[in-house]
């Protein structure tokens, strides 16, 4: 019997705490302890404060729901047009189905690997180069944070009434401007030719950044490109306000208009993002109660949209279910390689 201790199981041992098992506790854990927090801090909760169910609710709804869907494939389509520009083509109904393959794990499995990893590993699949993969979502992303905060700009420019009021005005702005340096300091940093000298040729993790800067060359070089790909994200994210805007309505909340969506809604979205809970429940909904707070919409009302949009969120992404299941077969055996190489 050979009772020398093995390194690897000890390693293993010392890293109880990153299970997945401990993972996934702790986050749904922090999601209900952030709810909680919030509900707590309301003062009086009223729930009559919400609409009863009726036709004109029920319209309002389904129009979210639709506008829901209709986001997701203006998404794919914000990801086909940054492919383009990288110099890849890919078909629309593909792109589909792997960013909502994506969106089910992101949403449904926060236990197994994120659905951006799902993304690139079946892109890779398609296009056999797993850097400009990973480089296309990246720039996918990134474009959000160009988009985002110029939309939170235009709300408050719009509707000047809605400055002054405190945290709701604060934060919102300061999100926004945090977003564009940190965007500006990605561009920076990766576009700048001596550091592409550097990362010329780079194998291991390098080599993603390098197709990073190669990216923001070919960006460019192809500025018609680009514009494409801002003007999709900006369509992806006008929908998106559309969905939160009937979920206003369906709830009663008189006092959001449009302009307060734009003013607001970015800023949620990209808070929401922080990897606390999951699916950013708890965030969401608190940063909505703080925002919506300053034009007197009732707690009870900023808590229940903030769910109605996660709510939306959790139905639509069931159709990534069957594509997960059985999409993105090709080269199977490759491509669970990539995903675990990434």
């Amino acid at each position: 019997m050979n009772s020398e201790p093995n390194p690897l199981k000890e390693s293993e041992k010392s890293h109880w705490w990153k299970s997945k098992y401990v993972t996934v506790t702790l986050r749904v854990g922090l999601s209900v302890a952030l709810l909680l927090v919030v509900i707590i801090s309301m003062d009086d909760i009223d729930w009559n404060e919400l609409p009863d169910w009726n036709n004109q609710t029920a319209f309002w709804t389904i129009g979210a729901f639709v506008f829901t869907l209709t986001g997701f494939v203006l998404a794919a389509v914000r990801w086909q047009r940054v492919l383009i520009a990288l110099g890849i083509h890919q078909p629309l109904p593909s792109l589909f189905s792997h960013y909502m393959a994506g969106q089910f794990v992101s949403n449904f499995l926060p236990t197994t690997v994120g659905g951006d990893v799902v993304r690139v590993g079946r892109l890779t699949r398609d296009i056999d180069d797993g850097p400009i993969s990973f480089t296309s979502v990246v720039f996918e992303r990134l474009s959000g944070w160009l988009v985002l905060p110029l939309i939170t700009f235009i709300g408050f420019a719009i509707n000047p009434g809605l400055t002054g009021l405190g945290n709701s005005t604060r934060i919102p702005l300061v999100v926004g401007f945090i977003t564009l340096i940190g965007l500006g300091l990605v561009l920076l940093l990766l576009g700048n030719d001596r550091i592409g000298e550097g990362l010329r040729n780079r194998k291991g993790v390098l080599r993603f950044a390098n197709a990073i800067h190669l990216g923001i060359d070919r960006l460019r070089q192809n500025p018609k490109a680009a514009r494409e790909v801002i003007i999709s994200a900006f369509a992806y994210q006008f929908v998106l306000l559309l969905a939160a805007g009937c979920a206003v309505e369906a709830l009663g909340i008189d006092q959001v208009g449009l302009t307060a969506l734009m003013a607001f809604i970015p800023a949620v979205l990209i808070i929401q993002v922080l990897p606390l809970g999951i699916g950013g429940l708890g965030v969401r909904e608190g940063t909505l109660v703080v925002f919506l707070s300053g034009i007197d919409v009732p707690s009870e009302q900023a808590l229940a949209l903030g769910l109605a949009i996660y709510a939306m969120t959790l139905v639509g992404s069931m159709i990534g279910f069957p594509l997960l299941i059985f999409g993105g077969r090709k080269g199977s055996t490759e491509g669970d390689s990539n995903e675990t190489e990434m």
